[in-house]
């Protein structure tokens, strides 16, 4: 190189340089632009072989291009030198810039590292700048922005062997391959990025193809669902909207979905449930609800609420799912009401009588003494009044919890009528059923009962309870009534009863004997019907054997 005119090589390996240069950057692979710069080294910088040792991951240096030699290509490429060796070599020898040169008679001590190298035979050197076959040249690729020395972070390292003019490279051979080095750090990073950016692009492509299907697996999944599908936005203004729905529930409702879109789920839930519709919607979770139908009807469903959320922005909407619950909530409720109420006429029966007794009681007057007793202690009268609207109980009085709204029952006085009204109790037992059973059997006697229950029933007022004792008696509870209304009430009754009857296709006549009771505030559930159940039997026993049936 130094032997032909300066000009002429400058110029001819400018041009070899440039276009080594713009392959390096065109290269279609890091593979291809590795190559490139080994083989440049070799056509336009005057080296007969060149190795280009990438930097990997894990800090150690792969052989990854060789070029120049088939034999030594085949003999390294590939093989890993550890980054402690590589440190070792580039920080001794002669620095010419950012190259490192080990001549021969040091790199001796390099003989026994494990960074892969090939040996090349030759004379010993006749003069002082002729290159020995154990000499070593180094030019380090750093990363792009730190231009000279250590400072920046090693990419690879370039090794160059056997210049064509068997000398070592003078001042312009330095810098043209310490310029290279610096080319080809930006080339192989840009080769990097590229490669990173394509396996970015294959990611994001294959994720958004998983996206798609995901979202095309939903849409499936939501519009084919057996049941009721429905997404709705979550908060704002808009709260609870509805945004979509699936055929399942527009089928369910009866309303298409371009109506349902026009409603939030507050706007179809019964009134009674709006309470826990808003628990539901507020926090996720399951609910049992009624939903409007368009024809006016309600129907018992299922309503399970996902808070579909955004990591960045937080909740964006609701995904419910809706159930068909009717069935089960008819059966659930015809299994109450057969625990509630009588088989044969369908009317409340005694545990459901007494519970809705008790419901209206307190043991007030049966505490008096304990109220006595919290008088004293706690140095102000328990309650407020003797008949008591609205009294407060005093603190620790556990017998009275519950009752903190209760208004009291008072009965009217015995002897006379003085206007109060309250819970008349009325004990209606049949005269002459037993007849009836025994001569014309056990059907006709279900046919009379099932007839007196519903002539029973007609005669009260909405309210009013009707229950079945068991046999035949009856039991009313009519609220608001002074004695004379409750007496008019008897007499209506029983002039129904002692109508004639139909039953297994002839008529058969029943009378019944009224007792009158009347609830109130210190008695028990039990001690009330036993009231009114006396009151009965007098009345019975008050009237000719004869005139009973007949009333």
């Amino acid at each position: 190189m130094e032997t032909e005119s300066e000009p002429y090589v400058r110029l001819a390996s400018l041009r070899q340089l440039h276009q080594v240069m713009a392959d390096m950057n065109t290269a279609r692979s890091l593979a291809d632009t590795l190559q490139t710069v080994s083989d440049g080294v070799v056509g336009a910088l005057g080296y007969e072989m060149a190795c280009v040792n990438l930097v990997r991951p894990d800090g150690d240096l792969v052989v990854a291009a060789f070029s120049g030699n088939s034999a030594a290509e085949a003999l390294i490429t590939g093989r890993v030198g550890s980054r402690d060796s590589w440190l070792r070599r580039l920080s001794m020898g002669e620095q010419w810039g950012d190259l490192v040169f080990i001549p021969h008679t040091e790199g001796w001590v390099l003989d026994d590292d494990d960074v892969p190298q090939w040996y090349t035979d030759g004379p010993a050197p006749r003069f002082e700048d002729e290159w020995h076959p154990s000499d070593r040249l180094f030019a380090p690729m750093y990363t792009p922005g730190v231009q000279g020395g250590s400072s920046g972070e090693l990419l690879g390292v370039i090794s160059v062997d056997r210049p064509r003019n068997g000398r070592h490279p003078g001042a312009w051979g330095r810098e043209a391959l310490q310029m290279y080095a610096f080319q080809a750090a930006i080339a192989i990073s840009n080769a990097r990025l590229r490669a990173n950016m394509q396996r970015a692009l294959v990611r994001l492509e294959r994720d958004q193809q998983a996206l798609r299907a995901s979202e095309e697996s939903f849409r499936q999944a939501f519009e084919y669902a057996p049941s009721g599908m429905a997404i709705a936005e979550m908060g704002g203004d808009q709260h609870g909207r509805i945004l979509r729905t699936n055929d399942a529930l527009c089928r369910l409702l009866g309303r298409p979905a371009s109506a349902m879109r026009r409603y939030s789920f507050s706007d179809l839930v019964h009134p009674e449930d709006i309470g826990t519709l808003l628990r539901t919607s507020a926090e996720g979770g399951r609910a049992e609800l009624r939903l409007g139908r368009r024809d006016g009807t309600y129907v018992w469903v299922s309503l399970r609420n996902s808070v579909v959320a955004d990591a960045a922005d937080g909740p964006r909407f609701l995904l419910t799912h809706v159930e068909d619950i009717e069935e089960r909530k008819r059966r659930e409720l015809q299994l109450a009401h057969r625990a509630s109420h009588d088989s044969l006429t369908g009317l409340p029966n005694s545990a459901e009588l007494r519970s809705r007794l008790s419901g209206r009681l307190c043991q007030r007057q049966a505490h008096a003494g304990a109220l006595e007793s919290l008088d004293a202690a706690y140095g102000h009268p328990a309650y407020d009044s003797p008949v008591g609207h609205g009294f407060d109980f005093a603190p620790g009085a556990e017998a009275y919890e519950g009752y903190d709204h209760h208004v009291h029952i008072a009965a009217p006085e015995e002897g006379h009528d003085d206007g109060t009204k309250g819970l008349a109790v009325l004990f209606c037992d049949l005269d002459g059923f037993k007849s009836i059973n025994d001569r014309f059997g056990h059907n006709a006697g279900d046919a009379v009962l099932i007839e007196v229950a519903r002539r029973l029933s007609r005669g009260v007022r909405d309210g009013d309870t009707v229950a079945r004792l068991g046999g035949d008696e009856f039991v009313i509870l009519a609220d608001g009534l002074g004695k004379a209304d409750a007496q008019d009430l008897a007499v209506r009754l029983r002039n129904e009863i002692i109508q004639p009857i139909r039953a297994e296709g002839r008529a058969v006549r029943v009378g019944a004997s009224f007792g009158i009771g009347w609830a109130h505030c210190g008695m028990t559930a039990d001690e009330v019907l036993k009231s009114a159940d006396e009151r009965m039997y007098v009345e019975k026993r008050s009237r000719p054997k004869q005139h009973r049936r007949a009333g």
